[in-house]
């Protein structure tokens, strides 16, 4: 019996780490969107079973991340315009409620974990995925300065093709110093309490995806779902090295 719990734990822990992997190469776009998937292909990748990955990939699919299409195969869902603004709708709702709810004395530590932070942001070489990750980072301490720190896992589930778009529009101006000057003015007007400010300066931080998204959207449309419902075409399968 006691072998048989260990061996149904690590089946339960591959298959964690099977749809964690492929979840993370989908919003990196290290698989990008539109990129076929093979079940063969992915499992020798990953060193295992294919049962894993046709699970993962199900799951991936509820999350609107791949498409799975009978008797031709599956697919990385193509961002999607409309679940990008519902999202971004979520992310304003929380994070702008959140700055309402700062305290009067802010916590010390998390202050500074968010200087740090943004000095981090200034480090010269610093590649756009450690921008990003430091990013999702800067937000998610501001939620826990407020004291709705759980709230963020609520954003994450919910912002699968935001953060694809997101990254997209990254990648696209290839220099974020931008954003991280947003992120000082939200910063700067939290430290003296103006909340005005601060949600101000959140909300056109928040917002400026979507000026990303119509961008590439006009230069890149195969990246983008459209209404048309139509069936991919399987290619060549991408397989990472």
């Amino acid at each position: 019996m006691a072998r048989s719990n260990r061996q149904s734990n690590r089946g339960r822990t591959s298959r964690r780490a099977v749809y964690e992997t492929l979840r993370r190469k989908v919003l990196t776009l290290e698989l990008p969107p539109g990129a076929a998937l093979s079940e063969n292909e992915l499992a020798a990748a990953l060193g295992v079973s294919r049962t894993p990955v046709r699970e993962s990939l199900i799951l991936l699919s509820q999350e609107g991340l791949v498409q799975i299409f009978p008797q031709v195969g599956s697919f990385v869902s193509r961002v999607d315009p409309a679940k990008v603004a519902d999202a971004q709708f979520l992310r304003e709702a929380v994070e702008l409620a959140a700055l309402g709810d700062l305290p009067a004395e802010l916590d010390p530590e998390l202050v500074d974990a968010l200087r740090h932070n943004l000095a981090e942001q200034r480090r010269p070489g610093l590649a756009l995925e450690e921008f990003f990750e430091l990013d999702e980072a800067f937000h998610q301490t501001l939620l826990r300065l407020s004291g709705h720190g759980s709230a963020w896992a609520t954003v994450v589930s919910a912002k699968g093709h935001l953060d694809r778009a997101r990254r997209l529009g990254l990648y696209d101006t290839a220099s974020p110093a931008g954003f991280a000057d947003q992120h000082v003015e939200i910063f700067d007007a939290v430290l003296v309490g103006d909340l005005a400010l601060a949600h101000a300066a959140m909300r056109t931080h928040l917002r400026a995806v979507f000026d990303d998204v119509e961008r590439i959207r006009a230069r890149s449309p195969e990246l983008f779902a459209t209404d048309s419902g139509t069936v991919p075409v399987r290619r060549n399968v991408v397989v990472w090295e």
